[in-house]
C-alpha cells in the first residue's frame, strides 16, 4: 500500500493556497509483522522533489523525517530543489543518524558541497548519494568492439526496506529546459499466510505452532506429528507502482514507464491558449511544459486508468468556477475533461491519495 500526500503543488513560485513543489509517498505494508498492522514509527518514505519551505509543510502532516529513506530530485530548477538544505539541516539538528538515500542530479551534490562549504552544515548521517547521469550511463561490456559509453532512457535503483518489503525506483530521461526525469516507484512486499482452514480440520489449535509454521519453520507436535511449513503455508507477492514525472514538455517519453502503474503523477502547468500566447509574442521562447491537452492527450491514448495532475501556473486561481473570467481551476479540468475519460484529480497541497491492490482512492485531508 502506498500513501501519497501532496506538500507543494505550485510551479515556479509559491502562492497563498500552494506552495512549490514537494510529493511524499509512504511505503505502508498492511501485511505487518506476523500478520499485525505495521507500526506508525515504520512507515519508511521517499520524498520527490523540496521545493522551499517543503520541511515547513511536513510539519503540518503526521509523516516524519525520522522515518525518510530516500529523497528523488526530478531537476536542478529552484521550485524543485532549493527547500533540501533546510530539510536536511532540520533532519540533523534533529538527531537523525540513520543513512538517508538521495538520487538526484549530480549538480545537487554539488550545491551541497558549496552549502556546507559556505554555510558550515554539518550532517551528523551519511547521504548515500546517486548522480543520476552516472546511473544512466551504460557500460561496454568487456567483449565489445566499441569503448564508447552510451546513454540510457532509464535506469533502476532497488532498495530494501526489510527483509520482505523492496523498493525499486525507476529513472526515466524526460525533456525540459534542463536535464529532467521522471520516477517510477514499484514497491514489492512479501507474505506467508497460513491455510488456517487446513490447521483447524487436522486439530492444530491456534499456538505457537501456528507462528512456527507462518515463520517457515517445521513443527512436531507433542502427538508426534510432523507439520511441514511448505504444507500449511502459500506465498503471497504484491506489487504497486507509481510514476511521478518532473517537469517535461513530451508525456510520450513515459508511455513504457506507465504500463501497469497505478497512477501518474504530472505536471499540467497551464492550458494550450496560454501556451499559444506565450509562444506568439516576439520574444517567444519555448518553457517546455505540458500543457493541459497534452497531457489529457497522452493519458488517454495509453488507457492510463488514474490521472493526478499538479505544479500548476500561480496564474491559476485555486477554486473551480467555469463562469468566472479569472482564470482559475475550472480552466484546468475542463480542458483535461474534454480529451480523457480516465479517473481525475487536480492535486491541492495535502491532499492524499491511497494506492493499494483495490484502486486509487483519495483520503481525507
Amino acid at each position: 500500500m502506498l500513501h501519497l500526500t501532496f506538500l507543494g503543488t505550485s510551479a515556479g513560485v509559491p502562492t497563498k493556497s500552494r506552495n512549490v513543489t514537494g510529493l511524499a509517498i509512504e511505503c505502508l505494508n498492511p501485511f505487518g509483522s506476523a500478520g499485525h498492522q505495521p507500526s506508525r514509527k515504520n512507515k519508511p518514505w521517499i520524498l520527490v522533489d523540496c521545493g522551499e519551505a517543503t520541511q515547513h509543510q511536513l510539519l503540518k502532516t503526521n509523516i516524519s523525517s525520522h522515518q525518510l529513506a530516500v529523497i528523488c530530485i526530478t531537476h536542478v530548477h529552484g521550485d524543485h530543489c532549493y527547500g533540501l538544505p533546510g530539510m536536511l539541516a532540520s533532519m540533523a539538528m534533529s538527531g537523525r543518524k540513520q543513512p538517508l538515500t538521495l538520487i538526484a542530479p549530480q549538480a545537487i551534490e554539488s550545491f551541497l558541497k558549496v552549502l556546507k562549504q559556505t554555510t558550515q552544515l554539518y550532517l551528523p548521517f551519511e547521504i548515500n548519494f546517486v548522480a543520476i547521469e552516472e546511473l544512466l550511463v551504460s557500460k561496454p561490456n568487456s567483449d565489445a568492439n566499441s569503448s564508447l559509453e552510451t546513454e540510457q532512457v532509464s535506469a533502476t535503483v532497488s532498495l530494501d526496506l526489510s527483509a520482505t518489503h523492496q523498493l525499486n525506483i525507476e529513472v526515466i530521461k524526460l525533456s525540459h529546459r534542463v536535464d529532467s526525469y521522471g520516477f517510477r516507484l514499484t514497491q514489492t512486499l512479501q507474505t506467508i499466510k497460513l491455510d488456517i482452514d487446513k490447521l483447524k480440520e487436522q486439530g492444530v489449535e491456534p499456538t505457537e505452532t501456528w507462528g512456527k509454521l507462518q515463520a517457515g519453520q517445521d513443527v512436531t507436535l507433542e502427538d508426534g506429528r510432523q507439520l511441514k511449513s511448505l504444507d500449511y503455508t502459500h506465498r503471497q507477492v504484491q506489487k504497486l507502482s507509481v510514476v511521478v514525472a518532473g517537469d517535461n514538455d513530451t508525456p510520450q517519453l513515459l508511455s513504457e514507464a506507465v504500463q501497469g502503474a497505478s497512477v501518474l503523477v504530472h505536471e499540467a502547468t497551464y492550458t494550450q491558449a496560454v501556451l499559444d500566447k506565450i509562444m506568439a509574442r516576439p520574444d517567444a521562447f519555448d518553457p517546455m511544459h505540458t500543457p493541459v491537452q497534452r497531457i489529457a492527450n497522452f493519458a488517454q491514448s495509453v488507457n492510463l486508468s488514474n490521472l493526478i495532475l499538479t505544479h500548476f501556473s500561480a496564474r491559476y486561481q485555486p477554486y473551480d468556477d467555469p463562469e468566472s473570467k479569472t482564470p482559475n481551476m475550472a480552466d484546468i479540468r475542463l480542458e483535461v475533461e474534454r480529451y480523457y475519460q480516465g479517473k481525475l484529480w487536480l492535486a491541492r497541497d495535502f491532499m492524499r491519495f491511497e494506492i493499494s491492490d483495490k484502486g486509487v482512492r483519495q483520503l481525507p485531508s
